[in-house]
């Protein structure tokens, strides 16, 4: 039986919106002006005034390189306010599904991390994502958290649209390539999340815990900007990029160091909640029809 009504926050973001366009009229969503994560002791109190049967909480500070001045309010954003929307879903006794991040992990070596491994946080925002898993977990109930990777639609800001805007503008560019993950289709993610928490609940037991949750396959972002580049073209995108310079993190030094290695091991997501992602490559296929139309497509 569907989960009816299930409150989505951030709905004007690239998960928020996916959720919303997915969930049809078993939604109700808000947005800052309804639920603002920056003022936490609201929250309780807002949500007894809605009373859903589930909360998915998408909504976060994502500004990696700003979060290094403004940790305290990514903190409270991040993990105060989620702390909140888990202690009233507890309360309640509803599910709570909260995003986190590979930014928890310090990246290094090659191997693809498992939810078990010991995380280690370069930066604020990492800092501020891991405080949320800590503090949902230590609240208990029933929740499912899913780490996520470079998330991204075919409207909002984010790579995808930043290449797009770059490679119509320049013949040159640059792009780091020793930053290694898999980049994830907010609708993908939603589907998916959709999907976890209705077999999460149709179970025996609840599986409470945190699970990795992106598309599959690994890339880089320059191979990524280069499969951005060669389906827009599929699409009869014009573009005057010609070549792509694969540089390395270190020439192009941010205020936030990025892990290196953001590959994510999915096994617990398949074995437990019955969940397979689709490659990164089908993800960004079917954004670039969504945003250019199949009918744009170039005949071979």
């Amino acid at each position: 039986m569907p989960i009816d009504p299930v409150l989505v926050t951030g709905i004007t973001g690239q998960v928020g919106g996916a959720l919303v366009a997915g969930l049809y009229e078993r939604v109700v969503g808000v947005g800052r002006e309804e639920l603002n994560l920056s003022d936490p002791q609201n929250i309780y109190k807002t949500l007894e005034s809605i009373r859903p049967a589930a909360i998915i909480n998408p909504a976060a500070y994502t500004l990696v390189d700003k979060a290094e001045e403004e940790e305290m309010l990514a903190t409270a954003i991040n993990a105060d306010a989620p702390a909140e929307m888990a202690r009233y879903c507890r309360d309640a006794g509803i599910p709570f599904v909260h995003y986190s991040t590979d930014y928890v992990f310090d990246g290094h070596g090659e191997r693809p991390w498992k939810e078990e491994d010991a995380t280690g946080p370069l930066g604020a925002y990492g800092r501020s994502k891991l405080a949320g898993e800590q503090k949902i977990a230590a609240i208990g109930g029933k929740y499912l958290i899913f780490r996520t990777s470079w998330v991204y639609d075919a409207t909002g800001k984010n790579f995808v649209n930043t290449m797009l805007r770059f490679g119509a503008e320049r013949e040159q560019m640059r792009v780091v390539s020793d930053q290694f993950g898999a980049p994830t289709y907010a609708p993908h993610l939603a589907t998916a999340t959709v999907e976890a928490l209705e077999n999460a609940v149709a179970m025996p037991a609840f599986p409470s815990g945190i699970y990795h949750l992106c598309n599959g396959g690994v890339t880089n972002w320059h191979a990524f900007a280069e499969a951005i580049f060669a389906e827009a073209r599929v699409h009869g995108v014009a573009l005057k990029v010609s070549a792509v310079e694969a540089i390395p993190s270190s020439a192009y030094p941010t205020p936030a160091k990025r892990p290196t290695n953001s590959r994510l091991n999915m096994d617990k997501l398949r074995t437990v909640l019955g969940i397979t992602m689709p490659d990164w490559t089908e993800g960004l296929k079917e954004c670039m029809e969504e945003k250019y139309g199949e009918s744009h497509r170039l005949s071979a």
